[in-house]
This record gives structure tokens, sequence and C-alpha cells, in this order.
């Protein structure tokens, strides 16, 4: 499995509109032909900051997902609210398989 943890920070100002932009992200990403988790986690003690989990069957599968117009429409979206760059950390998925 192809997992990819992306770090987010957002400005304080602009978390609502990120949660709203995100749940719909979300909510098309989960359809989406491998995806086996779309996970949006906060962090408790800081709320601009964010770990998206994405968990793809295949490698092609992940890149697929940046093709697809919820994506790039939540890219645009939420370019202006980030508090810096957002970073992917690779993963490989081990268990459950």
């Amino acid at each position: 499995m192809h997992v990819t943890l992306v770090h987010v920070r957002v400005k304080p100002e602009h978390v609502a509109d990120f949660l709203a932009a995100t749940r719909r992200n979300h909510a098309a990403s989960i359809q989406e032909p491998g995806n086996r988790r779309f996970d949006v986690l906060q962090a408790p003690d800081d709320p601009g900051r964010f770990i998206l989990y994405e968990a793809y069957a295949t490698a092609a599968e992940a890149a697929a997902h940046k093709l697809t117009p919820h994506y790039a429409a939540w890219k645009a979206a939420v370019a202006d609210w980030m508090a810096g760059d957002r970073r992917g950390e690779p993963m490989n998925g081990l268990w459950p398989e």
C-alpha cells in the first residue's frame, strides 16, 4: 500500500475555510479507485496543524489522485491559507494489507 502523510500548517484565520475545502476533497477522494483511507487529522494543541493520511493500493493510484478535478480545486482553494509549504512524507503501508 502506498501511503503519504501530508503535513499542513494553516493560518489561524483560515482554519474553518480549510476544513470546508478539505471535507469536499475527502468526500471525493474516498471514491477514487484504489483509495484505502483518506484521514484528516488535526492537532489537539494547535488547530492550524493537520496531517492528511492518504492511502492507496498502488503508487499509480496515488499519483492519479493528483490529476483529479477535486484535488486541483482543493489545491487552488487552500494555497493562500497555508502558513507554510505542505510537506508530503511517503510511507510504505504494511498492515493492514
